[in-house]
């Protein structure tokens, strides 16, 4: 049996947060083990869905349930106009195939604010497209306008 040295400090456990998205296993998982899940690459619409079959597993009640947390991982990628949707978007397609969301800064922050509506509690961004820009925008321009 392998140490775990030093012992943790929480009590009774440090959180557990689950990452994954299949219905019967994962998210079964999440209900009973989880203190937080990770809906991996989860754009808005199957968020909306992995969350509502989560919420049907807790509501079925067991025993030890303990899940707080709802965390998707989206890919984002934003740009700070309109006028410059068609080159980002043509830019990052150039590396193999675009999935995930493109849009402006103002867009950003309206699909933060869906997800939000739709009980998310943090927000991870991919980050896959490895896009400079989009990480500069999110830092300036989206995170002080999301609440």
């Amino acid at each position: 049996m392998p140490i775990l040295e030093p012992k943790p400090v929480q009590k009774p456990h440090p959180p557990v947060l689950i990452a994954g998205a299949d219905e019967q296993m994962t998210l079964l998982a999440v209900a009973r083990l989880g203190d937080a899940c990770n809906i991996v690459d989860g754009d808005l619409v199957e968020a909306q869905y992995k969350l509502s079959v989560l919420l049907q597993t807790l509501r079925r009640g067991g025993p030890g349930l303990r899940h707080d947390r709802k965390d998707p991982y989206p890919t984002l990628a934003a740009c700070p106009h309109a006028t410059a949707l068609a080159a980002k978007r043509e830019r990052l397609a150039s590396r193999g195939p675009l999935s995930g969301f493109v849009g402006t800064v103002a867009e950003t922050i309206d699909l933060i604010g869906q997800y939000q509506d739709a009980g998310v509690d943090m927000l991870i961004n991919a980050g896959r497209l490895n896009d400079e820009e989009t990480r500069e925008l999110i830092v300036s321009d989206v995170i002080p306008h999301s609440s």
